[in-house]
């Protein structure tokens, strides 16, 4: 029955400055806002198909969250150079360096990098290789070196 996810929210402790990051640094597009409810959604990727909403609360009702956002295994390569452009810091979670990481048991390569609140947020793409449960978590080039020799 259930095919997807269609909206998530966060809350963050400025409105507008949490505009500014996702309009004009991540290039996000309105789908609704209301000024007077402190609310903002965004349409993910295409209209009609996933939403981020962002609600203003104090500080105190804001609590650290995490979401992916999906993107082509092609824009990967390029993104930390993204993210860097915009004066975002994008990390893995092995090192904290700029390299992706890849999650071997689904695969997905994937990229974090932080909002102003602090919600830990992520770049992520499928990989076309098989699920490769026994190396954990490693970085790309790694992930790479090692499919090109089981590929040999």
């Amino acid at each position: 029955m259930i095919r997807g996810l269609y909206e998530t929210f966060v809350y963050v402790t400025d409105i507008q400055r949490s505009r500014r990051f996702y309009e004009d640094l991540l290039g996000l597009s309105v789908g609704w806002l209301s000024e007077e409810r402190r609310i903002v959604l965004y349409w993910v990727g295409a209209p009609c198909t996933s939403m981020l909403g962002i609600v203003e609360r104090p500080l105190e009702k804001v609590s650290l969250q995490h979401f992916s956002f999906e993107i082509a295994l092609d824009d990967m390569k390029d993104a930390f150079s993204f993210l860097e452009r915009r004066g975002i810091t994008g990390h893995n979670m092995i090192d904290k360096g700029p390299s992706p990481q890849v999650h071997g048991w689904m695969p997905a390569v994937s990229l974090y990098f932080e909002d102003p609140d602090g919600h830990l947020l992520e770049f992520i793409s499928m990989l076309p290789d098989k699920p490769r449960p026994d190396v954990g978590l490693l970085l790309w080039e790694e992930w790479n070196r090692i499919n090109a020799t089981s590929h040999s």
